[in-house]
């Protein structure tokens, strides 16, 4: 990696809203279809956060795109029966609204295969309504099958690399769904990026940059289930509607990789029957985002319950616990996330320093020796501006610093010192 792309990039600024505007308006995402260094994806699509689309030449060498897909482009059910049978797997129903979300169901995977048959056959309809097999964590139920590999473009990915030290969960899903199947208006985990790449069929994307979704929102405050209902032209109800941009509506056909930058909410169509893969990442580059998320959420929790404050001594310990509960995460476990991604990067640049081993996985070797050393200290310098947000921030500074796993300011001048006594050694590292 060349260090010109993380060159002042410590302290990011944020993208200028007129930039949306302007990137919405050429109503173009650029479509990538041949060599891209990494320096080069950082720079014109991480940093910036726009979208783009890979052409299938970055998935054709996959297995899942050669066994699990006939010769005429189709779902080979046969095939994947054979791998995954009885495997009980999660299912949602299109036709059915829960809160904003559609609800969900456990069955065998072979019942699913089972329904999508039939529904093909009664021309994509069914009783049961359009069901779609959905997050469904095939990779952590089946890591031996191997069957993709992560573009090294997402591969500075710190949502997987914690949950992976954990043991307990990932962000990493297949998608199967049949004609019509779909998803409705969100924006995904924590404000992350996302990346999504059809391994069969064909996808509608509509995408808003971030803000416009607050036009969207109805007199509650709520966003739009479906932002296609004719609901939004109710003033009365959505007011400001109108003043929303058009969204911006790609095409994903079989094959391509399309990257949804961090906080961009989108609805998604299955135009045919498809298949995905779907992770959800972030980075240095997107960490700051994450982090006005969950001020945001602890905000959020913090009205809702504003009457019990002074009746409640813990009052601001439950605001915690309600905000793990809604959002899957709090300061606390927050906290411990920056210092599972520092202490590894901080135990690579050492590593490159002495020629000593790092303690910790190989896969995770392989990822941070792939980005370089410049990678790995701009993820530090990253680190230790969100370490300085908390230290500002009243509500961190009310928590019980002796429970939590990160001390603040010990591994603020440990990533100091890490990056002080390396300096010399990982610029010598070039591209």
């Amino acid at each position: 990696m060349d260090r010109e792309a993380y060159r002042n990039c410590s302290s990011l600024v944020k993208i200028p809203r007129q930039s949306y505007e302007q990137f919405w308006s050429s109503h173009f995402v650029d479509y990538i279809d041949k060599e891209l260094s990494y320096s080069k994806f950082f720079k014109k699509y991480l940093l910036p956060n726009h979208p783009c689309m890979f052409s299938r030449r970055f998935t054709e060498e996959w297995k899942c795109r050669k066994q699990w897909v006939t010769e005429d482009g189709k779902p080979n059910f046969q095939k994947l029966l054979q791998e995954f049978d009885e495997t009980p797997v999660p299912v949602a129903n299109c036709n059915a609204k829960e809160y904003n979300a559609n609800p969900k169901q456990v069955m065998p995977f072979k019942e699913f295969i089972h329904y999508w048959r039939e529904y093909i056959l009664n021309g994509h309809s069914s009783p049961k309504g359009c069901l779609y097999l959905k997050d469904w964590h095939m990779s952590r139920d089946f890591p031996e099958h191997n069957v993709y590999t992560t573009p090294v473009f997402f591969t500075s990915d710190w949502l997987n690399e914690y949950w992976d030290t954990l043991e307990v969960d990932d962000y990493r899903f297949v998608y199967m769904g049949p004609k019509g199947s779909w998803t409705p208006f969100h924006s995904d985990v924590f404000r992350s990026y996302s990346w999504s790449a059809n391994i069969c069929g064909r996808k509608k994307w509509l995408l808003y940059p971030p803000g416009q979704e607050e036009f969207l929102r109805d007199t509650h405050g709520n966003l739009p289930y479906d932002v296609t209902s004719a609901e939004l032209r109710d003033r009365g109800l959505f007011p400001h509607a109108e003043e929303a941009c058009q969204p911006l509506e790609i095409i994903q056909e079989a094959g391509e990789i399309i990257f949804v930058p961090s906080g961009w909410h989108h609805q998604v169509y299955n135009l045919e029957d498809t298949i995905s893969i779907n992770h959800n990442w972030l980075n240095g580059c997107n960490i700051d985002i994450m982090w006005q998320f969950l001020q945001t959420e602890l905000s959020s929790v913090q009205k809702e319950i504003n009457e019990w404050r002074n009746t409640m001594d813990s009052w601001h310990q439950h605001c915690q616990v309600i905000m793990k509960a809604c959002s899957g995460i709090n300061y606390g476990e927050f906290a411990s996330f920056l210092k599972i991604i520092a202490n590894n990067r901080m135990a690579f640049l050492n590593a490159c320093s002495s020629g000593d081993s790092s303690d910790y996985s190989r896969h995770l070797s392989e990822i941070l020796t792939t980005l370089g050393p410049y990678h790995a200290a701009f993820d530090l310098q990253r680190v230790a501006h969100i370490i300085e947000c908390l230290l500002c921030n009243e509500d961190f500074k009310r928590l019980d610093h002796s429970t939590l796993t990160l001390q603040p300011e010990t591994m603020l001048q440990q990533i100091r010192d890490t990056i002080q006594s390396t300096r010399g050694q990982h610029l010598l590292y070039q591209e």
